[in-house]
């Protein structure tokens, strides 16, 4: 199994405590080709309401994050035929919100010119992020 990697250290939970998602880049070693995505490190679920009670309550979970291979359909392929060591999996960027790793992920897809050149599994570019979403990130850049 090839591990995310951070600043070229193995990801540890200390690395991504209080954090909610990350922007990665995977590498295909023989190919050359990449893809630039993001990924929940937790998962919202919704429980029924306690006896008596009207509100659902509300429990978060460890994503699938540790065995991800992002979600273009061709790179899983190839993740599949050549086999994970073939691949590198490094994280670009640890986010706070979900709000954060749409603005990084679609930064990184523009700089990295993702749609010019087949060397990029990435197919599309879709992202949706107001300034509200970012109003407490400003001057906090890494």
């Amino acid at each position: 199994m090839t591990d995310w990697t951070y600043n070229d250290l193995p990801v540890t939970d200390e690395m991504i405590e209080g954090k909610k998602a990350f922007v990665y880049i995977i590498e295909n070693l023989t190919t050359g080709k990449k893809y630039v995505g993001k990924k929940r490190l937790q998962i919202k679920r919704s429980k029924k309401p306690l006896k008596g009670k009207k509100r659902r309550r509300i429990t978060y979970a460890e994503s699938d994050w540790r065995t991800y291979w992002g979600s273009n359909d061709l790179l899983n392929e190839h993740v599949k035929e050549l086999g994970e060591e073939k691949f590198t999996r490094k994280i670009l960027r640890l986010c706070t919100n979900l709000a954060e790793s749409s603005y990084w992920e679609a930064h990184y897809q523009f700089q990295y010119g993702v749609l010019l050149s087949d060397d990029w599994y990435n197919s599309w570019i879709s992202v949706r992020v107001t300034e509200n979403h970012l109003r407490s990130l400003r001057g906090s850049e890494e």
